[in-house]
């Protein structure tokens, strides 16, 4: 059972960054295939970005193109997510997932492949 904890969601300004981090408390991330997902008040939850876990696959959803960056530390068992120039409407609950993929180039683009689910980080971006 992959258990997983994200943090460093927080209170920003229009325009100011934030790093999420999403992280096991049990077995390693390495084989497994992360998502970021979230959800803002009265929507639906959509994908945010994703990484293979061989780490050379990423995707991004368009709104957070060019400003967004994810990124994986085998070692340390973490998957980040960079958020720079950050806007009012990325404000919502920040979710990592994660789907078991060993080894493998491949991004699980839909939610319902993701098998494990963290309990989210609230990120807001207000003046």
């Amino acid at each position: 059972q992959l258990h997983l904890v994200e943090s460093g969601g927080g209170l920003v300004q229009p325009g100011g960054s934030l790093r999420l981090s999403c992280t096991s408390s049990g077995s390693s991330l390495d084989y497994y295939a992360i998502g970021w997902f979230r959800q803002a008040p009265g929507r639906e939850r959509e994908g945010v970005s994703c990484i293979s876990s061989s780490g050379i696959t990423t995707k991004y959803a368009d709104s957070v193109k060019d400003r967004f960056t994810i990124s994986r530390d085998l070692g340390k068992k973490t998957v980040y997510l960079q958020m720079n120039n950050l806007k009012p409407e990325d404000t919502a609950v920040y979710y990592c997932a994660a789907d078991l993929q060993i080894l493998s180039d491949d991004v699980p683009s839909r939610e319902d492949e993701y098998d494990f689910w963290g309990q989210g980080t609230q990120v807001t971006v207000s003046s």
